[in-house]
């Protein structure tokens, strides 16, 4: 975004698209760094520091309206060291400066705009700025700064106190050893779930975040107490979504959040990390219910990710930006005549019917286009308007085919193509868990090319870079990044059962076991111990719209423990479990990855290993069947196995072995018969919880 101001700034030779859509900024822009802080320290300026990133409509708004200001611009730096982030390159600043404009009561979002004195202590902070609000600010601040500068130290010291405070003490974690039983967790989703829109689906009201760790929780909970009305409400949920506009009807994949209750009117930024987990979601979604609407929506936005955000050299971009010629959702709305034109006069009328397109448009006033959106299933709709349902699902098929083609004919909005390691991360347990769902060979292919772009291109040995872009990695990895690599390099031994993604994990693991974790408290930081310092360490523990890295991380050392026999791992994973319960309580919505774990805890974890020749081919039917709190392994001798030594099947058997706190059940050589097995073990302990549940009356 360039005006006539066409001297480039410092931002120019950034890797960051975001940056660089500043580079042309009248503002003298720094990147964060030595320069900027010790200018601000040398001649004694606020520091503004101005963070978002490159799919943020309302960024691209503030830049447009106050940063290309040329009177604006001369006033920011004449008094103030200005400073832009990437907060997808740098979510360390971004996460601690949210956390401080939170705790002086100011709006938090994107872009986000903190004054910080020149030690980086925060004084003042906002999102979105109008230019007279904006020159208001600054005005305001800047006379604050020159005669109560006491009053500014003041405010400086005590907001950065606060974010030096541990988490232990911030949110009154547990510290004692702690039982774990079915009425936590019980507690917990009765908390959530007065957070659940039972009218359209999702949890609470606009803006509507897709969440899809709640989800995966949800599953899980539901497999431990089968209840039939909370898979209506999840299995509700899914459909409202992928029947939304914030799913791409056209070339699949969601947007970031919808600004309605109801699914309909996206805010169109397409993220990575939002359709790898949704991936996971409805991949898992159909391996319990079958429903060929999840098999719809996985394969589609698989393609969608493949065929817009796959580099050539293996890795996924960023985001896709909401905007295209400077105007918010223009490539993905079609007007009627446009469907008209696209489809042709004989199917146009039922295609804008399904759709839900409307001649003066069904979106903003006075605008033409239309967000596709369905309100019905095929069958129902198929069967209300006389068309046979396998001809109405092909004219779909068509449908989405011409409108997807027509589409390459408009602008297309900008791409972040910086990779991110645990963006990509997500993205390979997405296609393994998808994998396992439909046992598509290409979903393991695209991962294992992408892991191995990975280990070649930002992970180095155990050290891990955290993005890449113009053939570069740079920034030293965050806590996240190391947690979902792990997660994904046991996702990879999980369906290849190659020992050398196991390797990985456990090495890895060591790695951040001395380079983040606190034996403290059992939490891992965010930022490893060698890399410059901050005013204030930060401690991931929340679940968002992306799980915290420590309750992947717990995850990781669970599974990791029955994998490696490694009894030491499955008790830092329960300490950190533990620590985390009283949030159950006071913040249910934001702790759902942790409850997942809880779900692994209180029923124990079993574990599958298939012996023989026909092992791989076995274990692919087994992990089709919907039971996520397991382990499989594959061998084709019972010798590889540690728990299994001596005991080889019969000559030209494949055979199962479920075991359960290190006892095997005899083994079985089917999968009905391994399915079964695994089923009924899992009875069995859910009969023993709840029989033990009810004898403690004042739990």
């Amino acid at each position: 975004m360039q005006t006539a101001h066409k001297k480039p700034n410092r931002l120019s030779t950034s890797t960051s698209p975001y940056l660089l859509q500043h580079a042309y900024n009248p503002v003298d822009w720094y990147p964060w760094g030595d320069e900027a802080l010790k200018k601000a320290a040398d001649e004694d300026k606020l520091i503004l520091l101005s963070i978002g990133y490159s799919a943020c409509h309302w960024c691209h708004v503030m830049e447009r309206e106050c940063f290309e200001n040329e009177v604006l611009a001369r006033y920011m730096n004449e008094h103030f060291v200005c400073i832009k982030v990437d907060r997808e390159e740098r979510p360390d600043i971004d996460q601690l400066y949210l956390d401080a404009a939170s705790a002086m009561g100011s709006a938090t979002g994107w872009p986000l705009n903190m004054f910080l004195l020149p030690n980086h202590q925060p004084i003042y902070g906002g999102t979105y700025f109008t230019p007279e609000q904006w020159q208001s600010v600054l005005e305001q601040l800047q006379t604050q700064f020159k005669n109560q500068r006491n009053k500014l130290d003041d405010i400086g010291q005590r907001v950065t106190q606060y974010l030096n405070v541990p988490e232990v003490l911030k949110y009154k974690l547990e510290t004692r050893e702690v039982e774990l039983n079915y009425n936590q967790l019980n507690r917990l989703v009765a908390l959530f779930s007065k957070k659940f829109d039972e009218k359209n689906g999702g949890f609470g009201s606009a803006p509507k975040f897709p969440m899809p760790v709640a989800y995966l929780f949800l599953l899980r909970y539901y497999k431990l107490t089968l209840n039939t009305e909370l898979l209506n409400f999840i299995t509700f949920s899914l459909d409202s979504m992928a029947r939304g506009g914030i799913y791409d009807q056209v070339g699949g994949g969601f947007s970031r959040y919808s600004t309605d209750n109801e699914w309909f009117e996206p805010h169109f930024e397409k993220m990575l990390y939002d359709n790898a987990q949704l991936v996971s979601v409805y991949s898992e979604a159909y391996s319990l219910t079958k429903d060929p609407l999840y098999k719809e929506v996985v394969y589609d936005t698989i393609a969608f990710v493949k065929r817009e955000m796959f580099s050539r050299e293996g890795g996924f971009y960023s985001a896709i930006d909401a905007d295209s010629e400077g105007v918010e959702g223009k490539y993905y709305v079609f007007s009627a005549s446009e469907i008209d034109e696209i489809i042709g006069s004989k199917d146009a009328a039922l295609c804008k019917k399904f759709f839900g397109i409307e001649e003066k448009g069904n979106w903003k006033e006075g605008f033409t286009g239309n967000i596709l959106f369905r309100t019905q299933s095929e069958e129902d709709f198929a069967e209300q308007n006389g068309i046979k349902y396998d001809i109405f699902v092909k004219k779909i098929s068509t449908w989405k085919g011409k409108l997807l083609k027509a589409r390459k004919q408009f602008v297309k909005p900008g791409i972040d193509d910086k990779i991110i390691t645990s963006w990509n991360a997500l993205m390979i347990k997405g296609l393994c868990d998808a994998y396992m769902a439909f046992g598509e060979e290409e979903f393991l292919t695209l991962a294992l090319r992408n892991a191995t772009f990975l280990e070649k291109r930002l992970a180095y040995n155990v050290a891990v870079f955290h993005t890449y872009k113009n053939k570069q990695a740079s920034i030293p990895g965050f806590m996240d990044d190391y947690a979902c690599l792990i997660q994904a390099y046991i996702a990879l031994f999980q369906v290849t059962h190659h020992k050398h993604w196991l390797f990985r994990a456990e090495n890895m693991t060591h790695y951040v076991m001395g380079s983040f974790f606190t034996r403290k408290d059992s939490l891992f930081a965010y930022r490893d111990s060698g890399t410059e310092p901050l005013i204030a360490t930060k401690k991931e523990i929340f679940d968002n719209v992306m799980p915290a890295s420590n309750s992947v991380m717990a995850q990781n050392l669970h599974f990791l423990s029955y994998y490696l026999n490694n009894d030491h791992f499955k008790k830092v994973s329960r300490k950190m479990l533990t620590s985390i319960l009283p949030l159950f309580l006071t913040e249910p919505r934001y702790v759902t990855n942790w409850a997942t774990l809880f779900t692994y805890n209180v029923l124990e974890t079993t574990e599958v290993t298939v012996v023989g020749s026909n092992a791989l081919e076995v274990t692919k039917a087994i992990q089709a069947h919907y039971f996520p709190n397991k382990v499989v392994t594959a061998v084709i001798a019972a010798d590889d196995s540690e728990q299994l030594k001596g005991k080889q099947p019969p000559e030209g058997k494949t055979a199962v072995y479920v075991c359960r706190k290190k006892t095997c059940m005899p083994p079985v050589f089917s999968v009905e018969e391994a399915i079964d097995a695994i089923d009924y073990q899992v009875s069995n302990e859910r009969k023993r919880k709840e029989a033990e549940l009810n004898e403690q009356p004042n739990n």
